[in-house]
């Protein structure tokens, strides 16, 4: 282990730096692609989620870093050629640059025994389905599950009905999820009701990153599985700044047992430095581009998905604050609301938001404020123009305050 040692104060500020939040804003409204595209480098993977009690989540990490932006930007980064992300299960369903698609080949070529249970079986369950949804997929899309649907009834194939299983998924959905999960089929953005649209891979993805899934993807030599998971690696060691093996490794939900290899070569390469962090037990690993500034002031409300605050004991560690998601937690049993934004003000976490967008009313609906032990007074005066700017930015004209407490 190295001598060198990081306050926690340190530790936070590389972190909080790494991911973006310190970084000065464009003014309101003059984002440009440039600067979604910076965000995108930066944090390297952004979460998607179909909860929509405020907005879809994948935004929030742009409102973020980026304050009021145009959400189109977003849309056509997806949506668009050339694709500046493209979707896959990265973290959970995530958005990637299409550059790092192809270094979850192994994932992808695992498919077979990793994929989810109904998903894995759709191929014995229904032996031929797979192939007729790719089929149509790959002459008429992109595609959601109901058009595929429609597609194979009209040409006459059998739609198999399945008994209820998981999320009430058709046989058919269960194929295109099998197909995407294997890096067969990919998706070329969603609706508005956020059916993921299926397409060919040569519809969303540039030919070199086609090209390169093939490279990464030979189950015969075990080279190329261990020199994408330390690709994998070195990313989400950007992107954090400064972590352990459990936060470099739950990035991207890689094995432990394989991103520690991976973090070891790194070491002896010099791209990482292991380090001690103040009342940390496990030992952190310090990326040799980390910015390292002497102090910052971070204003932001937070996705419960955004990447800053994925790993939950890293969150406590760092922030003091221990977060959960309390969305899938009966309502009489939640602490802190549905919809919790963490506000994090200077450098650290200072209240917890519980928000809902009453679009039919235009307001902005704080359900619930939590602020933490030792917020500073001037933290209310920002999250009220933080509010304010969020309202504004989803064409709400209120904000409406809801039970506050500490």
């Amino acid at each position: 282990m190295s001598g060198r040692v990081l306050t926690l104060a340190q530790a936070r500020r590389i972190a909080l730096a790494a991911q973006g939040l310190a970084t000065a804003r464009p003014a309101p409204g003059a984002a440009t692609m440039r600067h979604v595209q910076k965000v995108v480098d930066t944090v390297a993977v952004v979460q998607i989620d179909s909860v929509n009690v405020l907005t879809r989540s994948h935004y929030l990490p742009f409102l973020s870093r980026l304050g009021p932006y145009d959400r189109a930007l977003l849309d056509r980064a997806r949506d668009r050629g050339p694709r500046r992300i493209v979707e896959y299960w990265a973290h959970e369903a995530a958005l990637v640059a299409p550059s790092t698609w192809p270094l979850f080949a192994h994932r992808m070529r695992a498919a077979e025994t990793e994929a989810w249970g109904g998903i894995r079986r759709v191929r014995q369950d229904h032996p031929g389905l797979v192939e007729s949804v790719l089929d149509v997929v790959e002459r008429s899309g992109p595609l959601t599950t109901r058009e595929v649907e429609a597609a194979l009834a009209h040409d006459r194939r059998a739609v198999p009905v399945d008994p209820e299983w998981g999320w009430n998924w058709s046989a058919v959905k269960r194929a295109l999820e099998w197909l995407f999960w294997s890096g067969t089929v990919t998706s070329a953005g969603r609706t508005a009701s956020f059916e993921r649209r299926y397409a060919a891979l040569s519809a969303v993805l540039p030919p070199e990153a086609v090209a390169a899934r093939a490279q990464w993807a030979d189950a015969a030599d075990p080279a190329p599985e261990a020199a994408a998971i330390v690709e994998l690696t070195r990313i989400a060691a950007r992107a954090h700044g400064v972590g352990t093996l459990v936060c470099l490794a739950d990035y991207f939900r890689l094995p432990p047992r394989r991103v520690q290899p991976a973090i070891e070569r790194l070491v002896a390469a010099g791209e990482l430095e292991p380090v001690t962090i103040d009342g940390w037990r496990r030992a952190a690993y310090l990326h040799h581009d980390a910015a390292r500034p002497r102090s910052v002031h971070v204003e932001a409300l937070v996705s419960p998905f955004d990447s800053v605050v994925w790993q939950r004991e890293r969150t406590e560690a760092l922030f003091g604050v221990r977060f959960r998601l309390e969305i899938y937690t009966p309502a009489p049993k939640r602490v802190h609301g549905y919809y919790v934004l963490p506000f994090f003000f200077g450098d650290t976490i200072v209240a917890r938001v519980d928000l809902k967008a009453d679009r039919a009313a235009g307001r902005l609906v704080v359900q619930r404020l939590t602020w933490e032990p030792g917020a500073p007074a001037e933290a209310r005066v920002a999250l009220d123009t933080h509010l304010g700017a969020m309202a504004q930015w989803l064409d709400l004209t209120d904000v409406v305050p809801g039970v506050e407490s500490r």
